[in-house]
């Protein structure tokens, strides 16, 4: 048990965190600079080209990869003791990563004329898409390979992988766009998936020291199956949550406008890329923990409880700096055409630290591997909680209506989704939790209330709610690291 608590340690998670939020980090900010050179060297044409053929092929890839990745890691994390086991279950993975890859390829070549068709309106580009081919298929096997390694915990790996990887596709990809101008644009999308795969290969064969085992297919169906079945669900959860998008934006558009379509994605994508990578390296870390524990009611209630504090405590610091500097965000990363939407940025942020609440609960129907219990909570109740508060909200309040109709659906959700996992799973709160999760709430909520004011009061105000929870957040992180430091001294 004590080693369980050391593993999931605030000084454990918030290394593991910083580490794969790094990753993150470095990710977009290489996508940030290709871009940039991308609209110097090739301007908006070019960046329109680019972007319709990585639209296009990460939908390849979503449909291909069947969902596997999180399978992967939850079959690895929950038997990486057991090395026998843990072969087999490398030697299946392998074979999967193998077969997606294949089927991508594939799948982008036989319907290259369409994709060509679809995504520009002609069949010049089918040439193009079939060479793309390749990259589709690169792109799976070297998500499937970082799947391997994050289910493995290798996190000092996959952070090298993906730096080296990334900034390989960058320097090669550049010269590209300079001398190949729109006919680079391609051969780079290859390039980067090619240099990411290859070094999440070498890293994969650096940090295990796997055989190649006989593979039977019979006697492996069964694992097989499971896998699938829940790649297949997960990938069905992510498609749906996309069209559940599509259907908003199509009423918006029906009982608004285009233009009110442009500025709610404009004031969506500000709060997902401030606080997505948050989320994003919050799941890296925290899945894999959670199904190696899955079956253990007490390590889970630990893990959960502990991921919830941290999760709490990072995110509202960041939320009412968010508040704080919207004006100057939207000045910056859009134009002050968009500075209408600073109302909806505002609630959208509330919405998001509500669901830092939920983003823990969630990840136990996958851990617990009952496929069924998601299927209803996670793709059809979730969804149409957010169809019915959208429509109604939107109807009723316009655009704003969009942001309090993600305050109230979350906080809904919290309750669902609480009361479904005690039920379930047996998981409740810790009082420090609580108390945890509600004094970060009083001061998010707080800073949000503030932000309507006129600008003397709320410029003073906020500030000062701001630096409170950052010592708030400074006070619980170094306790819960002074307590690591006692256990370790036992």
């Amino acid at each position: 048990m004590e080693e369980a608590k050391r593993e999931n340690s605030y000084k454990s998670i918030l290394y593991r965190i910083s580490s794969f939020g790094g990753i993150q980090v470095f990710n977009i900010l290489i996508s940030l600079i290709r871009g940039k050179f991308v609209a110097l060297l090739l301007g908006p044409e070019g960046m329109g080209i680019s972007s319709l053929f990585t639209s296009s092929t990460n939908t390849l890839q979503q449909l291909s990869g069947l969902g596997l990745n999180l399978a992967f890691v939850k079959e690895i994390a929950a038997n990486k003791e057991d090395h026998s086991k843990l072969r087999q279950i490398l030697s299946i993975c392998l074979r999967l990563i193998l077969f997606t890859a294949l089927l991508g390829a594939l799948l982008c070549f036989v319907l290259s004329p369409l994709l060509s068709k679809w995504s520009f309106g002609n069949y010049d580009y089918t040439l193009s898409f079939i060479f793309l081919s390749s990259g589709v298929a690169l792109s799976i096997a070297g998500a499937g390979f970082l799947s391997l390694l994050q289910g493995m915990g290798e996190v000092k790996r996959l952070s090298k992988a993906s730096i080296v990887g990334g900034l390989a596709g960058l320097f090669g990809g550049v010269p590209m766009y300079y001398f190949w101008g729109y006919k680079g644009i391609v051969p780079a999308i290859v390039l980067l998936a090619l240099s990411t795969f290859l070094f999440y290969l070498f890293s994969f064969k650096k940090s295990v020291d796997y055989t190649r085992n006989e593979f039977i297919f019979s006697e492996h169906k069964p694992v097989i199956k499971k896998m699938i079945s829940l790649g297949l669900i997960l990938m069905v959860g992510t498609l749906v949550g996309s069209f559940t998008n599509y259907v908003i934006n199509i009423f918006v558009r029906n009982f608004g406008s285009v233009d009110n379509v442009g500025l709610f994605q404009a004031a969506n994508s500000i709060t997902n890329q401030y606080v997505g990578l948050i989320f994003s390296a919050l799941a890296l870390d925290y899945f894999p923990r959670l199904s190696a524990i899955s079956k253990d009611l007490e390590k889970m209630n630990m893990v959960v409880n502990r991921q919830a504090e941290i999760v709490i405590v990072i995110m509202t610091p960041l939320i009412i700096l968010l508040l704080l500097t919207t004006p100057w965000l939207i000045k910056i990363l859009l134009s002050e055409a968009f500075l209408s939407v600073i109302p909806l940025v505002r609630w959208l942020g509330v919405g998001v630290l509500l669901q830092g609440i939920t983003f823990p609960l969630g990840y136990l129907y996958i851990a617990n591997e009952n496929r069924r219990l998601y299927f209803w909570m996670e793709i059809v109740v979730s969804n149409i909680l957010w169809i019915t508060c959208s429509f109604l909200f939107y109807y009723y309040f316009s655009l704003i209506g969009l942001g309090i109709s993600l305050v109230v659906r979350t906080a809904i959700d919290i309750f669902i989704t609480y009361f479904t996992c005690h039920k379930f799973y047996g998981f409740s709160y810790t009082i420090k939790t609580v108390g945890i999760i509600s004094l970060c709430s009083i001061m998010g909520i707080g800073a949000f209330l503030v932000s309507f004011l006129p600008d003397s009061y709320s410029l003073l105000w906020m500030p000062v709610i701001l630096l409170l929870s950052m010592l708030f957040a400074a006070y619980i992180l170094i306790t819960g690291l002074r307590q690591k430091e006692n256990l370790d001294n036992r």
